[in-house]
């Protein structure tokens, strides 16, 4: 079953498929655009996944992955 940590790797995917920095916006309809089914599937997760979408952000930008680039998140080079 999905879970929050599998988001960690969904919006590393969307910003990246956004060309390295993305919106927080672009990046929840990345995520349900590719993984409707399994959030549809998640349980709880389902109904705080945008929450938990910036978790995973946070948690990216801990371990130096990802940053900001104005109010948009980028992927560091």
């Amino acid at each position: 079953m999905t879970n929050r940590e599998d988001l960690k790797d969904w919006v590393y995917e969307a910003v990246r498929a956004h060309g390295g920095v993305a919106s927080i916006v672009d990046v929840a309809k990345h995520i349900w655009a590719h993984h409707e089914k399994e959030l549809r599937a998640s349980g709880d997760l389902f109904f705080k996944w945008q929450y938990d979408m910036r978790w995973a952000a946070q948690k990216l930008r801990n371990s130096k992955k990802m940053t900001f680039a104005g109010k948009n998140w980028a992927l560091v080079k």
